[in-house]
């Protein structure tokens, strides 16, 4: 059902130092730096058109947690497997929030885990 790790998102306290860390030490390239309250670093090519990301965030962001990108990870699924993963968590009792990213062409479902961590499964979708 999983085709791969789309992304691994974190909050930090001190941006600029890990930018510089994960930069520098650990040899990362610079994917997108879009607000200076975060920054996307690139793993691997793209996979269906969803790049694999290590995304950092400051951690004093204003930016609200529920349906966002913070401290979560992605699972990477087949566009045609997005109507019954939505199905199958919802039957489960899971609360689902799908969200497109048209920058992207990207169609996500969001949920928690029994912690509280955001979950997402994210496939490409070029109709987004």
């Amino acid at each position: 059902m999983i085709t791969g790790l789309g992304e691994l998102a974190l909050r930090v306290k001190d941006l600029a130092k890990m930018k510089a860390f994960y930069r520098d030490v650990v040899g990362l390239e610079i994917y997108e730096e879009p607000e200076p309250y975060f920054v996307f670093f690139k793993v691997a090519e793209a996979v269906d058109g969803h790049p694999q990301i290590f995304a950092l965030f400051d951690r004093e962001a204003d930016v609200e947690q529920a349906h966002s990108s913070l401290d979560h990870f992605a699972f990477l699924i087949d566009l045609e497997t997005y109507g019954a993963h939505q199905q199958r968590l919802t039957q489960l009792g899971v609360d689902v929030f799908p969200k497109t990213f048209p920058h992207f062409h990207w169609r996500a479902l969001f949920f928690a885990d029994p912690e509280g961590n955001t979950v997402e499964f994210v496939c490409h979708d070029p109709s987004v």
